[in-house]
């Protein structure tokens, strides 16, 4: 039996790849999808403005100043005025795209991002670009591993991570059709593409990628591919079934799933390219606090900068890889079982 058939039915349902067939698993930067969705978006509809404060081929804004020049705009290093006048061309009916590295917007423009961004309930969309500590060699001051806890916690704030380059360009598209602002975050780093064009995705609702009973592993962004490799090995290692949840928006978080995976499986592992205080891990524990409390481990950024090195190393050294999820789903299990 080939490892494709071996896939169990929630991937198949889902329409995912062979995730497990390393050599034939394709790998882009998901910045590259939200370039192709942004392109896609400016051609059904005029009134999409892409404006880069001068990092257009790093965010990949590049395409769209290439195939829509007349609705690109280049404000330079200026990221407190992109959020400003973003604000003022959605005023008069207009859908701004706005990008920047993650750690200078939202980061050097979080009080503009609040006030005219989300009080006012203006239809700006932020691309954060080159998230997380697999910007590698740029190192800590251009990391952004907080802007998760600081995007969720505004008022009106959409924020989606998407899992890999095809989500991100479905994401971009419906991100550009739902109203109010709105956090795209991305990263820099080629990974692996673990969906498909046949693979579904709706803004506030979480895809469950592998079936499980024993723990669930809720996870976000690039570590959902290490999620499901962990869950595979931890199946075959320990005989501990998990399930995988792919919880591309943290906000509005869909809180019925997290609920039922939380009660099926008495025991919950957030994972996420992130701090682990105030992110996506952090929206998990409020929910299940309220409505189904289980015992939690947290995969993530444990209360440390960044620093400069090779993307999968940082993963690695940062406690984010496929062995730490493990472990931390056998502790997790362990907890529930004690």
């Amino acid at each position: 039996m080939s490892s494709t058939e071996t896939l169990d039915h929630a991937a198949r349902s889902m329409a995912l790849v062979d995730y497990r067939d390393a050599g034939a698993l394709k790998s882009l930067p998901t910045r590259n999808g939200f370039g192709e969705g942004l392109i896609e978006a400016g051609t059904l509809n005029k009134d999409v403005l892409a404006i880069c404060a001068d990092l257009a081929e790093s965010t990949r804004m590049d395409g769209f100043k290439k195939a829509h020049p007349a609705q690109y705009i280049e404000i330079g290093v200026a990221e407190q005025m992109l959020v400003a006048m973003a604000g003022g061309l959605a005023a008069v009916g207009k859908i701004p795209w706005i990008a920047s590295y993650a750690m200078f917007n939202p980061g050097r423009s979080w009080e503009q991002v609040r006030t005219i961004m989300a009080l006012n309930e203006t239809n700006v969309k932020i691309a954060g670009a080159h998230a997380g500590v697999s910007v590698g060699p740029d190192g800590a001051t251009h990391q952004a591993i907080e802007d998760i806890a600081i995007m969720r916690v505004i008022p009106h704030m959409t924020v989606v991570v998407p899992c890999d380059s095809v989500q991100t360009k479905k994401a971009t598209l419906a991100l550009t059709e739902r109203f109010g602002p709105v956090y795209l975050r991305f990263a820099r780093d080629k990974s692996p593409i673990v969906t498909t064009d046949a693979t579904p995705f709706e803004v506030g609702k979480a895809q469950t990628f592998r079936a499980g009973n024993d723990v669930a592993i809720v996870a976000c962004g690039i570590l959902v591919y290490y999620a499901l490799i962990a869950a595979d090995e931890l199946a075959r290692e320990d005989g501990i079934d998990a399930r995988v949840v792919n919880n591309h928006t943290i906000k509005p978080m869909d809180e019925a799933s997290i609920v039922d995976a939380a009660r099926a499986c008495g025991a919950v592992v957030t994972v996420e390219e992130h701090q682990v205080h105030g992110g996506m891990g952090s929206a998990v524990a409020e929910a299940l606090a309220a409505k189904a409390p289980v015992p939690v481990e947290f995969i993530g950024v444990q209360d440390l900068f960044g620093q400069s090195g090779d993307p999968i190393e940082l993963i690695e050294y940062y406690g984010m890889g496929t062995a730490a999820i493990k472990d931390a789903a056998r502790r997790a299990y362990a907890r529930k079982r004690g």
